[in-house]
């Protein structure tokens, strides 16, 4: 039982980084025991194969990349069971232009034009919250400012 839960587990790892929370859910959903999956837990994270640090830091620049703020990005890796230290380690430490990435994503959903109507500019302003922006991103992306 403990191969087969290992070799599970490796394959998961091998398509993708888990976090320990991900991964110990999605041995469980197949059914292997708890004392099972705690030590193929153990195991992967003995070999440095399974690392909360290592998901945390591609999360955060996968998510980044596909144009989603910081205020999401916190949100979806807490759901997925990283410690908020390792939340604030890799969202500061990332080095990212969330001004950039919020005025990009704009433009990719609206143009380049800036919203002239109320309607439009508070159409725009929910689509970037909903992305995970800051109040202080919104302002910049849609007034084409650098801060």
């Amino acid at each position: 039982m403990y191969d087969k839960a290992l070799r599970s587990a490796a394959n998961m790892l091998a398509r993708r980084e888990h976090s320990v929370f991900e991964l110990t859910r999605k041995l469980q959903q197949r059914d292997f025991p708890a004392d099972v999956i705690d030590k193929v837990i153990a195991t992967l994270i003995a070999d440095r194969l399974l690392s909360n640090e290592r998901y945390a830091e591609s999360y955060v620049r996968m998510r980044s990349n596909r144009g989603y703020g910081p205020v999401r990005i916190r949100m979806e890796m807490q759901e997925r069971g990283v410690e908020e230290a390792l939340i604030e380690t890799y969202l500061d430490g990332a080095e990212i232009d969330w001004f950039g990435v919020a005025r990009e994503v704009r433009v990719r959903k609206f143009g380049e034009g800036l919203p002239e109507a109320f309607e439009q500019r508070a159409k725009q302003m929910r689509f970037l919250q909903y992305r995970g922006f800051t109040q202080a991103h919104l302002n910049a992306a849609l007034k084409g400012l650098d801060d």
